[in-house]
């Protein structure tokens, strides 16, 4: 698996860069994991403390998907889920994550 490590050691501009760069990262061989649930970079965007960048976190989790993540690590599983669930079935017309 590949983690891009988003946080560590990171300021807000190296995370959206690295998020941006996703696409690149992504291969057959192994799969990428975005965690970015409820980071300080979401807090740094929307402002809002913790417990409340669950919006955030969602949306940073779709995006993961969309570039590319296989593996979504999220504090809010069944929010995080539906938003994934979705987009699939938007996307791709698949009706399960």
């Amino acid at each position: 698996m590949v983690d891009p490590g988003f946080g560590f050691g990171k300021n807000l501009e190296h995370n959206l860069s690295l998020f941006r760069a996703l696409p690149s990262l992504v291969s057959d061989e192994l799969p990428v994991l975005v965690g970015v649930s409820r980071k300080s970079m979401l807090g740094a965007i929307t402002g809002r403390s913790v417990e409340k960048r669950v919006s955030a976190s969602i949306a940073a989790a779709v995006l993961g998907a969309q570039r590319g993540a296989a593996i979504i690590r999220v504090h809010d599983v069944a929010e995080t889920k539906d938003a994934l669930a979705i987009w699939s079935a938007i996307e791709k017309g698949e009706k399960d994550v």
